[in-house]
């Protein structure tokens, strides 16, 4: 197999908190016909693409389905934080992208939109953050990895404390050694 990735990506931070590829140059390859990482080459020459696919294969061929479960509770919890922790992200590369436009080109309204939407679910991540526990799950790795990114690329989240439990379940998080190694390096 061959991840192909780029080093900042929250998405390929995801795949990479519980698998330790190889160290290697980043190469962005048109594996996925709408050219966004990640990508994973199999061995039989066949590819997946998305996080979540990459994720949910890697767990149910080599994780013993220990990041998400196979049926019941706690198999829609981990999906449904995962669905929101991809949400948080989008919205974030949204208003990263627009920052990056000339200035006069960039427009106020749409960042506010997106900021509303990064706002409004680290509200909701804040008000469960006290149930998340110490075993990952799906979910809440992609809530690790949106936290990383909102951190590093969203000046207005850069130190969570609108979202204190979220920032202490994400700072003890943070320790393990799968958050250690997959921090972003800019």
């Amino acid at each position: 197999m061959e991840l192909k990735y780029g080093p900042v990506s929250p998405y390929v931070r995801k795949v990479m908190i519980h698998v330790n590829t190889q160290d290697e140059q980043p190469r962005i390859v048109p594996f996925n016909p709408l050219g966004k990482i990640p990508a994973l080459v199999l061995d039989d020459g066949s590819v997946l693409f998305d996080s979540p696919v990459i994720c949910e294969y890697l767990d149910a061929e080599f994780g013993g389905r220990r990041l998400l479960p196979a049926s019941g509770a706690g198999r829609w919890r981990a999906m449904t934080r995962a669905a929101l922790a991809d949400g948080i992200l989008d919205a974030a590369i949204l208003v990263r992208h627009e920052r990056l436009r000339p200035a006069e080109r960039q427009s106020p309204e749409w960042i506010a939109r997106h900021l509303g939407k990064i706002y409004d679910s680290l509200d909701a991540l804040e008000r469960e953050a006290a149930s998340f526990g110490d075993h990952l799950d799906l979910g809440l790795i992609g809530v690790g990895a949106a936290l990383g990114y909102v951190q590093l690329r969203i000046p207005e989240c850069k130190d969570l404390t609108r979202w204190p439990a979220l920032a202490r379940w994400f700072a003890e998080v943070s320790r393990r050694p799968s958050f250690e190694r997959t921090v972003p390096r800019v």
